[in-house]
């Protein structure tokens, strides 16, 4: 039965939904879902909870979490930052362990592949699933920032993205396409960068593209080698599928959800 509730965090409450391993299916470990980045998130939904479904029947308990400032949790999201975040999921983690899954996997999608990095060095993270994970925080801040910029234009302004940046260096908060982007929190993406996870902690990437058989992006492709050449056991793959956290509508790449369950119960 899946389980909806509210974990203490350090600032508000943090809600979110449990998918138990199926009954009769041998137990193969949990799961801890590390979210997009505001409205990627919402469009994302429907992917995450169908993927934590298939985990759940092949054995996975999977944790998916609302962090501060976002969906049903605690706070505004003028409110959130990096730091919280990550504790956020530091807490699921510990909440994973109390309901005895010994064996941890942090799935991280967008954005949130860079805080599931960033947690991959700590204790019981043993695997770390990627998907098309965000490289440099600072490039998609910017990207986000150009959200804002689009839709100045379309009313005439003049805005421009050095303005911007110099109004978040003052201090000033900025609405993005309803967004209210923290100074704090921007400085703290515009220094994130995908981190290298320690050699004993199993990598399984996966990009979409329109055909199965186009080569990871060149940036993803030298971080994987350099992963590699540090003793990383990283699995990397291409899949077909449309980009789902940034269709206009709600999109599946069903050929995602199937190659996840397969690396997951394929290598434990």
């Amino acid at each position: 039965m899946i389980e909806a509730f509210f974990l203490p965090g350090s600032q508000g409450a943090i809600f979110a939904i449990y998918h138990p391993p199926a009954s009769g299916v041998i137990e193969r470990g949990g799961v801890l879902y590390a979210p997009p980045f505001a409205e990627e998130m919402n469009k994302a939904r429907r992917m995450a909870a169908l993927q934590a479904r298939r985990l759940a029947a092949a054995g996975f308990g999977v944790l998916i979490p609302d962090l501060y400032g976002c969906g049903d949790s605690g706070g505004d999201f003028a409110e959130a930052r990096w730091d919280i975040w990550r504790d956020d999921l530091s807490r699921c983690r510990d909440w994973l362990l109390g309901r005895g899954h010994h064996r941890l996997v942090l799935w991280g999608l967008r954005l949130g592949a860079l805080l599931a990095a960033e947690l991959a060095g700590e204790r019981a993270m043993q695997r770390l699933l990627l998907w098309q994970p965000v490289l440099d925080g600072e490039r998609f801040l910017h990207q986000f920032l150009r959200l804002r910029l689009t839709a100045d234009r379309l009313k005439g302004g003049d805005e421009t993205m050095a303005r911007l940046q110099e109004r978040l260096a003052a201090g000033q908060a900025l609405d993005v396409s309803g967004y209210e982007l923290s100074p704090e929190l921007a400085a703290a993406m515009q220094q994130a960068r995908l981190q290298t996870p320690p050699a004993d902690c199993r990598v399984d990437w996966f990009e979409l593209a329109n055909a199965a058989d186009r080569p990871l992006l060149p940036a993803s492709r030298r971080i994987v080698d350099g992963w590699r050449t540090g003793g990383v056991a990283i699995h990397a793959r291409t899949l077909a599928g449309e980009a789902f956290w940034a269709t206009q509508e709600i999109a599946v790449a069903p050929d995602l959800l199937a190659a996840t369950v397969a690396a997951l119960v394929e290598q434990p």
